[in-house]
């Protein structure tokens, strides 16, 4: 089977990427294990959406369609040090709406297939697995598991961290574990969250409390591995108990709903993104420390980028071409560096336990709080991925 882009891969980025060309001649395969289903009640997995992400979904005409009723906005983020550091943003103070919106992934993930589904010049290969990929000067083969061969010009990895089409395009990544685990888990909350979204940057780690709708919330507890399996350990009421008093108890009694679950945190890097007739978004590009919240916004931004330099192409134009692939490349070199410079550093910083340090980063924030100007243009990266 012929087409002109394959991508493998049909989590949030890969699947946005393929709706974003929806109106582009190019014809695409989306090769993927098993299509994405709604959960009983609240996914586990919950997301901070920015502004530019939503506004990304709705030019693909995925937002307006989304249940807005499980979304929630997040009109203040309060972040507190660990030795009296105080910093907060404002969504009225800095001109937004909203700094973000607060969703479930599978909520987005299905809709954007929905979308798939009635695209014209999309055939979705689900469920399938890639077994063999081969790299020619014309065209990149792809063989399938079942035995069938796609050919087309170029092959998109977005086929996650552990990302197939990087390994077997040989493509190296620098992966630097924290020697930490993501604790995430959802809540039934005694008082109202108000849209406000609070970090503690905590001697055993970085907790996030996110606003969902109604009185519920949904916590990341970026902490040391150690730990993280005492979290999962404990009953029920124990791990509320545990999680209210981290929280300062600033939603008053909580309730476990569904299950809590674990993934581990580590920072990866890639010598490149792109290589003749091959590119890579998403998490299988780049990897960061979930304190900043952005992880699936990169991704977003990559299939944003990657969409506008593969649509913009003569019908001449070999879309595989390294000349073509590097545009996109330097269309996303700045903000996936930057972000994982700036967690990592974060991580670092706050991770240490040293009198001197933790001094002069609980300053720091405050003093950041007194600058208007750097708080606004805090704000603005985060909405829009630029100053």
């Amino acid at each position: 089977m012929k087409f002109d882009l394959i991508i493998v891969g049909g989590g949030l980025a890969g699947a946005a990427l393929a709706v974003a060309l929806r109106r582009s001649a190019l014809r695409i395969a989306l090769v993927e294990h098993a299509a994405p289903r709604r959960p009983n009640g609240w996914d586990a997995r919950i997301y901070a959406y920015s502004p530019a992400s939503a506004r990304f979904l709705d030019d693909l005409g995925v937002w307006s369609h989304l249940e807005h009723e499980r979304l929630c906005p997040v009109t203040e983020m309060r972040i507190h040090g660990d030795a009296g550091g105080e910093l907060m943003f404002s969504a009225y103070d800095s001109g937004l709406s909203e700094l973000a919106w607060i969703g479930e992934s599978s909520l987005v993930h299905v809709e954007i297939w929905e979308s798939l589904k009635r695209q014209h010049n999309v055939t979705l290969i689900c469920p399938a697995t890639p077994a063999a990929l081969e790299i020619g000067s014309d065209s990149a083969m792809l063989r399938l598991g079942d035995g069938r061969t796609l050919e087309a010009a170029v092959v998109v990895g977005a086929d996650g961290r552990d990302s197939w089409v990087r390994e077997r395009t040989g493509i190296s990544a620098t992966v630097t574990s924290y020697g930490e685990r993501g604790v995430v888990a959802n809540f039934a909350c005694e008082r109202p969250n108000r849209g406000i979204a609070s970090q503690w940057f905590r001697d055993d780690g970085v907790l996030a409390w996110l606003p969902l709708p109604g009185n519920a919330m949904s916590m990341v507890w970026s902490t040391p591995d150690v730990l993280a399996e005492e979290l999962l350990a404990l009953e029920p009421e124990a791990f509320c108990a545990r999680v209210e008093e981290a929280g300062d108890r600033a939603l008053g009694k909580l309730e476990l709903v569904g299950e809590r679950a674990a993934f581990p945190l580590r920072l990866m890097r890639v010598d490149e993104i792109v290589r003749p007739r091959v590119a890579l978004i998403g998490d299988a590009a780049h990897a960061i420390h979930p304190l900043s919240g952005h992880g699936i916004n990169l991704g977003f931004q990559d299939a944003r980028a990657l969409a506008e330099v593969l649509a913009a192409l003569p019908s001449w134009r070999d879309a595989g071409d390294l000349t073509v692939l590097r545009r996109y490349a330097r269309m996303r070199a700045e903000e996936p560096f930057l972000l994982q410079y700036t967690t990592h550093v974060l991580s670092r910083l706050f991770g240490r336990r040293d009198p001197v340090l933790s001094t002069l980063r609980n300053l720091g924030m405050n003093l950041t709080g007194r600058l208007p100007v750097v708080k606004d243009a805090l704000v603005r990266y985060a909405a829009n991925g630029r100053f």
